[in-house]
């Protein structure tokens, strides 16, 4: 299917290095709001350093006792407390990483759960993209030759009521036919996690650093006043 530009105005506009828009090195999808998730099978070892975030390249840099400190940012608890709703449209140019045990994702939280995973990713897939609604349990394991370690590739997720669709460069690829409900919101959380081992492989021992960038992340809202067009690098 052709890829439409959503009818919407642009509500938020991604600065990653703006202390009003994100919250960095913690959120309560962690136990205690981190900086460890060892149950879910991550090394990761939050931090606020904006080194590991504020340019839009999500880095994660090895530890000294086996974890990785990690780059996330998070609607939660920032000066303006934005949030996703149903109707919106997010959409996003993202810079896949290239090194087994990188863990990419754009996903949503709100009080234990109200996920919808724009997108993970792992390359040890290279070729496969998940993309997932928890909000109602649907999910698609999307496979394409656009998508592999290093790959510039566009993303768009509409969290609609009845339905939560997925795009991929100009393509719907999934269309879940569960959606969100009425009343959904959730805040944005952009980061790069570490995989442990247990169902993707570790980074390997000579890694010493992973990375993705996003390279430009917007999200619309219906109404009047939107001209159409990805948002900028």
């Amino acid at each position: 299917m052709t890829r439409l530009d959503p009818a919407g105005e642009p509500v938020f506009t991604a600065d990653f290095g703006s202390r009003e828009q994100w919250t960095a090195g913690r959120t309560w999808a962690y136990p205690r709001g981190g900086p460890v998730n060892q149950a879910d099978d991550k090394l990761d070892h939050l931090t606020e350093d904006p080194a590991y975030t504020r340019d839009g390249v999500f880095r994660a840099t090895r530890r000294s006792d086996g974890l990785w400190d990690t780059g996330l940012l998070t609607t939660e608890d920032s000066p303006g407390g934005f949030e996703l709703r149903t109707g919106d449209v997010l959409e996003a140019r993202v810079r896949l990483p290239e090194r087994p045990g990188a863990w990419p994702a754009i996903w949503t939280w709100r009080d234990g759960g109200h996920e919808v995973d724009v997108f993970e990713y792992h390359p040890d897939n290279p070729d496969l993209l998940e993309l997932s609604n928890r909000v109602r349990g649907a999910h698609r394991y999307h496979h394409s030759p656009s998508v592999y370690p290093g790959a510039l590739i566009r993303l768009r997720t509409e969290f609609g009521a009845h339905s939560v669709v997925w795009w991929l460069d100009d393509a719907q690829v999934f269309a879940d036919g569960r959606g969100v409900g009425r009343g959904w919101h959730a805040s944005l959380i952009v980061s790069l996690s570490v995989c442990a081992g247990r169902y993707h492989p570790a980074p390997s021992p000579d890694t010493t650093e992973l990375s993705y960038e996003v390279a430009g992340l917007c999200v619309y809202r219906p109404g009047a006043g939107f001209a159409g067009g990805w948002p900028p690098y």
